[in-house]
């Protein structure tokens, strides 16, 4: 019996745009006491990245960052305001796990966010650690790794 295959019409690619969530984020114990909403959020950061990369964004210092509006999260993940503050704080590296790093520019310029790479590793970009889902605080840079 022969198959009959389907062509794609109009926008149905987009059906196979999907958004990638790390592995770690859901096995790993050390990120074990994020949200799931955290997790996702993160994720969608991470989506972001290569339009950043797109659209040159990338610091003196050469990292890139996104910028991600409260009204953005709110609108993606179905929540209020409220709600988004508390999953940015989850992953901010002031108060939370330090996935992502905000900088306030000020004069009504969006929030650059830095979004970190969850696996530890050196900050020169060239990490061998590949293994290690190990995130680097202020905390555990003076003492070492967190066992």
């Amino acid at each position: 019996m022969e198959r009959t295959f389907a062509y794609h019409y109009g926008d149905e690619g987009e059906q196979y745009a999907f958004y990638r969530l790390p592995k770690a984020l859901i096995i790993d114990s050390y990120f074990k006491h994020l949200s799931t909403d955290a997790k996702l959020l993160y994720g969608l950061m991470l989506d972001r990245l290569s339009l950043s990369v797109k659209n040159n964004w990338i610091d003196e210092k050469n990292r890139v960052y996104i910028y991600f509006t409260l009204e953005d999260i709110c609108e993606l993940l179905n929540c209020k305001t409220d709600k988004a503050i508390k999953l940015l704080a989850e992953l901010d590296t002031n108060k939370g796990i330090g996935l992502i790093e905000r900088v306030k520019q000020g004069q009504g310029k969006p929030t650059k966010i830095y979004v970190k790479k969850f696996i530890a590793g050196d900050n020169d970009g060239n990490s061998s650690d590949f293994g290690k889902t190990e995130v680097k605080t202020t905390e555990n840079q003076k003492s070492g790794l967190r066992q």
